[in-house]
């Protein structure tokens, strides 16, 4: 993607080209429809034109119900000029198998498709046309752009149902996934310029790598954690590419970094890697609140603060010292 001229009114980039479940991600974004939108080649190239400031944000998918995590964004967002995830966004997902008019079903040798969605429709695929090889591709909507152009290489594409009508592509086979309630989480990533605000129901991403491998080291990371009562809704290990067997993990946290239990937790986890990268706090696109138990409450924290703070003024804890 090349660097795109910055006008007025807000300007996102996205993992394109149109059409993609990124884009659809994106429009949930108030005020998105109206915006421009910049379509990148590579999640890679969505998050540079932000590092640039050619754009002010780009929407990326980060997670998937049925594969996990998303490789590449996981990696880009971990090194290089620091990111802020503003916020995140949830989109269903349906594919379905689009071939040229005239294509049918028994003449379909190869599929292309991302990654991620060959991996949820496999099973499809197996059954139906079980002799198809898989043609990668940067995206769905790319794989369906290819076909409807002159030059693709492949016989067929899985992507959405909107992108295979965009383009007048027929669809040969419809809710082709092996989960039939399969959903993708995108985040809105910016710069590190403004924190959203605490909602009660957030989320906090961080990468945080492994200064030594020894044993117990994970169960460090994990226990500052668990003795504030952060619940966490993802970890993930991924190389760091400096060397076999050097790795950073990859977590989501139930809170806010506002949040006694989370902020915490955080210094806590900085004594232990200085490298710490906090990626951002931002609410949770399904609003749900966390439970937290009363002795890892806000309250509870201060209660504790002022008890020390008395007991270092001369007091006992419960009476104050003196002034």
């Amino acid at each position: 993607m090349t660097g795109p001229t910055r006008t007025d009114g807000p300007s996102y980039a996205y993992l394109g080209p149109e059409g993609t479940f990124t884009e659809a991600a994106l429009l949930q974004v108030p005020g998105a429809d109206a915006a421009r939108r910049v379509p990148a080649a590579t999640v890679g190239a969505a998050l540079d034109a932000v590092r640039a400031r050619s754009v002010d944000a780009a929407m990326v998918p980060i997670e998937n119900s049925v594969e996990g995590g998303v490789s590449a964004t996981l990696d880009a967002i971990a090194v290089g000029e620091p990111l802020r995830i503003l916020r995140e966004e949830l989109v269903p997902i349906t594919f379905v198998l689009a071939a040229r008019p005239g294509t049918t079903l028994d003449g379909v040798r190869r599929i292309a498709t991302h990654g991620h969605a060959w991996a949820q429709c496999r099973n499809w695929v197996d059954a139906h046309v079980p002799r198809a090889e898989y043609f990668p591709s940067s995206s769905t909507a790319a794989a369906a752009f290819g076909l409807a152009g002159d030059e693709h290489g492949y016989d067929a594409a899985i992507c959405s149902p909107l992108v295979a009508e965009r383009l007048g592509l027929a669809v040969l086979a419809a809710d082709i996934g092996d989960v039939a309630d399969a959903v993708t989480r995108f985040i809105l990533v910016g710069t590190p310029d403004a924190l959203p605000p605490r909602t009660g129901a957030d989320k906090t991403t961080l990468v945080i790598p492994l200064p030594d491998d020894h044993p117990g080291a994970l169960m460090q990371i994990l226990d500052q954690f668990a003795a504030r009562g952060v619940n966490l809704s993802r970890i993930e290990s991924r190389p760091t590419g400096q060397f076999l067997g050097d790795y950073f993990f990859s977590v989501d946290a139930d809170g806010h970094v506002e949040d006694a239990r989370v902020a915490d937790a955080l210094k806590g986890l900085h004594r232990i890697s200085p490298g710490l990268r906090f990626l951002g706090s931002y609410a949770r696109a399904d609003r749900r609140s966390p439970a937290v138990e009363r002795h890892t409450s806000d309250d509870a924290f201060e209660a504790a603060d002022a008890w020390l703070e008395g007991i270092v003024r001369g007091g006992d804890g419960d009476r104050p010292g003196r002034s």
